[in-house]
């Protein structure tokens, strides 16, 4: 089993940034992406950016050039820095991995973008 623990989610005013951080711990062998998802009041969980073992990165549309993920695979984490934010970023925010023991989920961390 895979536990994930976020930080670094919280209020900040528009043009601003923020850095999310996700630890994963457990018997893992094997990690094979991790990603960052995030879901707004009302609409479906999307995907904001993830990495896959071999260093290839994928980005959603609306934060290409603004949002960089990294990933230290010798502290089984993921980063995502966030810079930039607009209002429509407001989300809870969801790490995500996909490891030899399956696929895992975060708790969530709130980013909230208002002024």
């Amino acid at each position: 089993q895979v536990q994930l623990v976020e930080s670094g989610g919280g209020l900040v005013q528009p043009g601003g940034s923020l850095r999310l951080s996700c630890a994963a711990s457990g018997s893992i062998v094997s990690i094979y992406f991790m990603g960052w998802y995030r879901q707004a009041p009302g609409k479906q969980r999307e995907i904001v950016a993830g990495v896959a073992a071999g260093g290839t990165t994928h980005y959603a549309d609306s934060v290409k050039g603004r949002f960089t993920i990294s990933r230290d695979n010798a502290k089984n984490s993921v980063y995502l820095q966030m810079n930039n934010l607009k209002p429509e970023d407001t989300a809870v925010y969801y790490c995500n991995t996909d490891t030899d023991l399956g696929n895992s989920w975060g708790q969530g961390t709130q980013v909230t973008v208002s002024s």
